[in-house]
């Protein structure tokens, strides 16, 4: 088996779910949750991972990771302070926002959070007046143009300047203990890992001259996940990652920060077509979700969804435009995307949209955030049968 098997939804399953709940509505597995985490660290044993909690900061997955004994990737102090209430000590977390606000900081203090990341000399001064003695890594820049998001358009030092912002930091008694970086997301080939990589040893390298020793490697994450017509091997990946980590960077901690790996898979919607139109030869659905709620990645993720529909039709397949339920025009997640006939009440199942969907969801217009629900504990509930989880 290359990838992961991922959670998704029968028709039985969809048809008593939409039954008992209403719609539209998110059904987590975290039997798929811990599934994804077990293959990482099956897979890069000896990395210590932690979750990326923007990707999907719904309660059940903290605590599941949480319980797993995963630590986590923070942005804010609004992310730490509600690890903190569940009890989440600060030694696991990393602040790993390069640009952090007072509040972030305070958060760090009060939750005795001592790791972040950095990638300019004003955040430095930041840091050592906020939080005097943190562990600091320096994010330092890649290029990986390839990326479904690349991340380092925004934040990463330049390679040039990175021993200097190190010694910065550690003059300003900061531990300046090592560095990171982020290939960028959905990465599907090691190659953008293992050019990083020869960087970082570059500067391990660099900074022991220069009396500086490092013992933390931070890889980030993009680990990929299932998604149309696109095919990779991610235990072929994480082998090769392995391997140069084990060859390169004997002794040095390896921390790493998946997100989307961890919960994209771990998610279905169930969405509902409510209203039925056609505009300039092209028929139009409506659905009871949209790009202001679960389809909110379409805008900010760039993700193409999967709308499956198990109606059995003969007809052929149209192309069709499928738009949310807000009143603003903007709230359009598809136009020309085939599909078979579909009419008034419909049910259509979204698999693998548990990244960057619900988590950047609004209450816009008035619209609730679309319910979730876990999955195992609704099968008690109704009696359903087993998913169908399959190997893509």
């Amino acid at each position: 088996m290359k990838n992961q098997p991922f959670f998704q939804l029968d028709k039985n399953a969809v048809e008593k779910l939409a039954a008992n709940y209403d719609t539209p509505l998110l059904v987590l597995s975290l039997q798929q949750i811990e599934r994804n985490y077990c293959f990482l660290t099956e897979n890069l044993p000896g990395v210590k991972f932690y979750y990326a909690m923007k990707s999907n900061p719904d309660i059940h997955i903290l605590q599941k990771m949480a319980t797993l004994g995963a630590s986590f990737d923070v942005a804010s102090d609004g992310e730490i302070n509600t690890l903190a209430e569940l009890g989440v000590e600060g030694e696991r977390m990393i602040y790993a926002n390069p640009i952090k606000t007072a509040a972030g900081l305070a958060a760090c203090n009060r939750a005795g959070v001592a790791r972040m990341t950095f990638d300019n000399k004003s955040e430095i001064e930041k840091m050592a007046k906020a939080c005097p003695g943190a562990t600091v890594l320096l994010r330092f820049r890649i290029d990986n143009s390839s990326a479904h998001v690349d991340l380092n358009k925004k934040f990463g030092a330049a390679r040039s300047e990175a021993i200097e912002l190190l010694l910065a930091a550690q003059q300003a008694g900061l531990d300046a203990a090592g560095i990171c970086f982020h290939v960028g997301s959905q990465v599907m080939y090691a190659e953008p890992y293992l050019n990083a990589l020869d960087l970082a040893r570059e500067i391990f390298e660099e900074a022991k001259m220069q009396g500086l020793k490092l013992s933390i490697l931070d890889i980030g994450g993009g680990f990929p996940i299932p998604e149309p017509k696109v095919k990779f091997n991610l235990k072929e990946i994480l082998g090769q990652v392995r391997a140069r980590l084990e060859e390169d960077f004997a002794g040095v901690e390896i921390l790493a920060e998946p997100g989307r790996f961890i919960c994209g898979t771990a998610v279905n919607l169930i969405t509902r077509v409510i209203g039925v139109s056609e505009r300039n030869g092209q028929v139009w659905y409506f659905l009871d979700d949209g790009l202001y709620g679960s389809f909110s990645g379409v805008l900010f993720d760039q993700w193409d969804y999967k709308l499956l529909s198990f109606k059995e039709s003969t007809e052929t397949e149209i192309e069709a435009t499928f738009a949310g339920p807000s009143c603003d025009s903007l709230d359009v997640m598809f136009r020309g995307k085939l599909t078979v006939p579909l009419a008034l009440d419909d049910l259509l199942l979204v698999p693998a949209c548990g990244a960057y969907s619900s988590a950047s969801a609004t209450v816009f217009n008035g619209f609730s955030k679309t319910k979730i629900i876990v999955w195992e504990e609704a099968c008690k509930l109704l009696a359903l049968e087993d998913v169908l989880a399959r190997a893509v």
